[in-house]
């Protein structure tokens, strides 16, 4: 008998399906880049140079996650990172080849939008609306007290 694909599984297939095809328009342009690190830079290039806890903070990426993904452009050298006041902190800052990289990732970032907004049409929904819209029900609720309560009649107390 089959299954149908559970929310975990579409969520998951759906990441995949929209940062492969956005990773692939930044092969074909030419740009060894990936989409993760699209948060990191806008960021930067709002904000400047900060630590990955700022970083983490103001681009809605754990701190786990965006460690990681500096560290994967520090590689690529897209970033420097220096030491904070505090030894333990980490000030991240854009090199000169990821400045010199802005204004073809500005078009990329400004088509991949474009892309999107044919899929909210398509769908008849904002995408980004629904994600956000569940997001904060989830702040209200969170799912670990929704599965709880989900729970309940299969696992009495």
């Amino acid at each position: 008998m089959a299954h149908s694909p559970t929310l975990g599984t579409l969520l998951r297939r759906l990441i995949d399906v929209l940062d492969g095809a956005v990773e692939e328009s930044y092969a074909d342009a030419g740009l060894d880049y990936r989409p993760r690190y699209t948060p990191i830079m806008r960021e930067l290039l709002a904000q400047g140079p900060a630590t990955i806890r700022a970083l983490a903070k103001r681009s809605g990426v754990t701190h786990s996650a965006t460690g990681q993904t500096v560290n994967q452009m520090a590689k690529h050298g897209l970033v420097t990172l220096t030491t904070g006041d505090d030894a333990r902190e980490r000030i991240v800052a854009l090199t000169p080849h990821a400045e010199k990289l802005v204004p073809q990732l500005q078009q990329l970032w400004a088509a991949t939008e474009a892309a999107a907004r044919t899929l909210d049409d398509s769908l008849g929904l904002s995408l980004p609306e629904v994600i956000a819209r569940t997001l904060k029900l989830l702040e209200e609720v969170p799912f670990s007290e929704r599965l709880r309560e989900a729970s309940n009649p299969v696992f009495p107390q």
